[in-house]
C-alpha cells in the first residue's frame, strides 16, 4: 500500500500534533504518525509555563473551557536535600494539566483541521529522494505501507526511528531515567515544587481534578537497586530528601498513571535538522529543572510550520527552508539550553546547601533563576 501527502509528521505528542494542525490549517495534506495509541500517560512534568499561553491561544485551544479543570500555579519552591528551600514567583501564571488530557485536546483540534492521525504504526525506514520528495516505510501489525511526501518532520522525542542516529556532541554522556506517576490525597498549593535528591530531582505539581503529578529525572546509577516499579523508584529517591519523603507519604499512587522512559540524555545544543527538520524533544531535550519543555515543543512546532509552509508554497527553496529553520531554531533555543545546563550544574554542585542562604541575602536571585530558564513571549500574530 502506498499513500501520498504534503507533510508527514512522525510523533503525535505536543510538538508533532501542534505542528501538524498548523500546516493542515494552511491547506497542506498532513498525516501524523505515532507508534503508540492516544491518549495515554507520558513521562512528563505536566507543567505548562506562562509562555505556553500565547501558543495555545494561537492554536485555538482554551484549556479552561474544555471541562478539564487545570490547575493554576504562580510560584515555585525548590527544596534542597538538607532541608533548605528557595521560593520565587513565576513570571505569570503556569498551568498544570496531564499529558493524557492535553494530547487528547490537541488531537481533537488537529482532526478538526483535517489532519489524518495514524497510531500503532512503526517507521522502519526513511529515504530522501532529491530535494522535493521523501519516502517512508512503515509497519502496522502485519501490514507494511509506504508513504511519500514533500516534507517529513521529526517529532519522535528521544526514541528515534530505526536507522536514524544522532551525531556526536548534541547530547550529554550522562544517562538518566525519567519516571512519572499521579497521586491522590496530596494537597499542593498553587505552586510547583522541586526536590533535589541523590542522583537527580523530583518535581511535584497539581494537575486537574485534585490530583498531583510526581515526575523525576534520576541518573541511571542512582536508580539501580531502588526497585522496579515507578512508585518504588520514587520512594527510594525520597529517602535522600527528608521533606520529599514526608510529602510523598501524604498521597497514594493513582493506578494506571505510572510511566518511565530510559535512556535519556540531555542536549548540549539544539539539533534542528538531519535529513529533515526536528521539533520538540527530537530537537532539544532540556533539563526538566527548567520546566519549559512543553513551551519548547510548542515554539519549535510553530517555527517549523512557518518555514515549512513557505517551502511548500514555493516561496523559498529547499536550501533556504533548511538554513532558515536551523538559524532561527539555534537563535531561539541556543542560549536557553546553555543557561539551563549552567543552572543544572549549579543545582548538582556540592555547594548547593548554601543556596537558600544566598537567596535570602539576594532576594532577586531566585526570580532571576526562574526567568533565566524561560523562553520570552513573542507576538506570533505579526510573524
Amino acid at each position: 500500500m502506498s499513500k501520498q501527502a504534503d507533510v508527514i509528521v512522525i510523533g503525535a505528542g505536543v510538538a508533532g500534533t501542534s505542528c501538524a494542525l498548523q500546516l493542515a490549517k494552511k491547506g497542506h495534506h498532513t498525516i501524523l504518525l505515532d507508534r503508540q495509541a492516544f491518549p495515554r500517560h507520558k513521562t512528563c512534568g505536566e507543567f505548562m509555563s506562562p509562555e505556553t499561553r500565547e501558543m495555545l491561544n494561537y492554536l485555538g485551544v482554551d484549556l479552561h473551557v474544555q471541562k478539564v479543570n487545570p490547575t493554576i500555579m504562580d510560584h515555585a519552591k525548590i527544596v534542597m536535600p538538607h532541608g533548605g528551600e528557595i521560593t520565587a514567583p513565576l513570571p505569570g501564571q503556569a498551568t498544570g494539566i496531564s499529558r493524557y488530557e492535553l494530547d487528547r485536546l490537541l488531537h481533537e483540534k488537529a482532526i478538526s483541521m483535517g489532519v489524518e492521525i495514524v497510531t500503532g504504526i512503526t517507521v522502519t525506514d526513511i529515504h530522501k529522494r532529491g530535494d522535493h520528495h521523501y519516502e517512508l516505510h512503515t509497519k502496522q501489525g502485519k501490514e507494511s505501507a509506504r508513504y511519500e511526501a514533500r516534507v517529513i518532520i521529526g517529532a519522535y522525542g528521544t526514541k528515534r526511528p530505526q536507522g536514524v542516529a544522532s551525531p556526536d556532541g548534541y547530547r550529554d554522556d550522562t544517562v538518566y531515567v525519567g519516571v512519572k506517576s499521579h497521586y491522590s490525597g496530596m494537597t499542593v498549593a498553587s505552586r510547583v515544587e522541586l526536590y533535589f535528591c541523590t542522583g537527580g530531582y523530583v518535581g511535584i505539581s497539581p494537575i486537574e481534578n485534585g490530583t498531583v503529578n510526581v515526575a523525576a529525572l534520576l541518573s541511571l546509577d542512582s536508580v539501580r537497586g531502588g526497585g522496579k516499579s515507578v512508585p518504588e523508584i520514587l520512594r527510594a529517591a525520597s529517602r535522600t530528601n527528608k521533606r520529599l519523603a514526608e510529602r510523598m507519604a501524604e498521597g497514594e499512587p493513582v493506578p494506571g498513571t505510572q510511566v518511565s522512559i530510559a535512556p535519556l540524555r540531555l542536549s548540549n545544543t539544539p539539533e534542528p535538522w538531519s535529513q529533515y527538520p526536528h521539533i520538540g524533544d527530537a530537537m532539544l531535550m532540556l533539563p526538566p529543572l527548567c520546566g519549559d519543555g512543553m513551551s519548547v515543543a510548542l515554539r519549535s512546532a510553530w517555527l517549523c510550520s512557518m518555514w515549512t509552509n513557505k517551502y511548500l508554497n514555493e516561496a523559498i527553496s529547499f536550501e533556504e527552508w533548511k538554513h532558515q529553520y536551523i538559524d532561527e531554531a539555534n537563535r531561539t533555543f541556543g542560549q536557553l539550553v546553555r543557561r539551563a545546563r549552567r543552572i543544572q550544574s549549579l543545582a548538582f554542585a556540592r555547594t548547593n546547601r548554601f543556596y537558600p542562604s544566598i537567596a535570602r541575602m539576594m532576594p532577586g536571585l531566585a526570580s532571576y533563576i526562574v526567568k533565566a530558564t524561560r523562553l520570552s513571549e513573542m507576538d506570533i500574530a505579526t510573524r
